[in-house]
């Protein structure tokens, strides 16, 4: 039924129900799982108000490829120990929810899984969630979870 399985990786604790999820189906369905980390350019007044603190702050997209690379990293391990078989990790900058769905798009995924922020349809319309975004403008089918 899936032949290649896209999940969507943030590092929240929704991403890694995802990667389960997905993990688990990669194995039912014998498919390959594509894990997707996306990073967005920052710029210094928004890196400014973001977690991540690098020391050379003229570097911002080096450091928030870093940590893209650090949770895709932990995307593997967690997929491994779900039981996956066959997966992959990805890390690409964009806007979150066209890089996700133009990914899927590029590698013929059956199947994206996003993680959920349990917002409900009003918040969700009116702060543009990634999964809300992801839903409306994939050709394949969307879980979230």
């Amino acid at each position: 039924m899936f032949k290649t399985i896209v999940v969507a990786v943030d590092g929240s604790e929704g991403s890694k129900k995802a990667i389960h999820y997905g993990a688990k189906m990669q194995v039912q369905y014998d498919a390959e799982l594509l894990m997707l980390t996306v990073f967005r350019h920052h710029s210094l007044l928004e890196a400014s108000m973001s977690m991540v603190r690098p020391q050379n702050p003229e570097n911002i997209d080096d450091a928030m490829r870093g940590y893209a690379k650090e949770v895709a990293d932990e995307a593997k391990v967690l997929a491994k120990e779900a039981g996956a078989t066959r997966f992959r990790a990805f890390i690409k900058s964009g806007q979150p929810a066209r890089t996700i769905v133009r990914f899927s798009a590029e590698h013929d995924a059956d199947l994206i899984v996003v993680g959920s922020r349990g917002m409900g349809d009003i918040e969700g319309f009116l702060l543009g969630s990634v999964s809300h975004k992801v839903t409306s403008l994939a050709s394949c089918p969307v879980l979230v979870v």
